[in-house]
């Protein structure tokens, strides 16, 4: 299918051929803790260590992140629906009732998440009706050993072989 005939859902179906791992992006500001979900998360460079993750222009939690100029990205195991189903949500009080805790870069951190990624923002560049959002690290933090969440083909938490083999 050509792309000038390809309609946003039908983008969405094929790129969901791609599994992800499912991240959520943190910062503070004077309003307080903010943070949405993320799938479109990356490496990009060991030296200098720079990260990259992508947020929707529409998004609320984006621009007060970036006008905040520091994030952290917290890597979800397969068990976190619940703080994957919040933070992807709309609602704007998405810590309300949620254990968290500040780190010492002063950015909020969730609790039990596979790894916590303190970045700076270093670039962000218009793309489409996304921010490409580049990071360059302050400090890795793991935190469990459990299997991460995955998104496949528009569902979350598989993460073992049998299971994508058999979605």
């Amino acid at each position: 299918m050509s792309i000038e005939a390809m309609s946003q859902a039908e983008m969405r179906a094929a790129l969901g051929q791609f599994a992800s791992g499912v991240t959520v992006v943190t910062g503070l500001d004077d309003d307080g803790p903010v943070g949405f979900a993320c799938q479109s998360f990356a490496s990009v460079s060991l030296d200098p260590p720079l990260i990259l993750f992508c947020a929707d222009h529409r998004g609320r939690s984006w621009p007060r992140i970036r006008n905040a100029g520091r994030f952290t990205v917290n890597v979800l195991h397969e068990e976190q629906t619940d703080v994957c189903a919040r933070f992807g949500g709309s609602s704007g009080r998405k810590f309300d009732g949620l254990e968290w805790s500040m780190s010492r870069w002063s950015t909020p951190s969730l609790p039990g998440v596979l790894l916590r990624i303190h970045a700076d923002i270093h670039t962000v560049h218009v793309a489409g009706d996304h921010d490409v959002v580049i990071g360059k690290v302050l400090e890795f933090e793991r935190v469990t050993d459990e299997r991460p969440m995955i998104f496949f083909r528009g569902q979350f938490g598989i993460s073992s072989s049998k299971s994508l083999q058999s979605a």
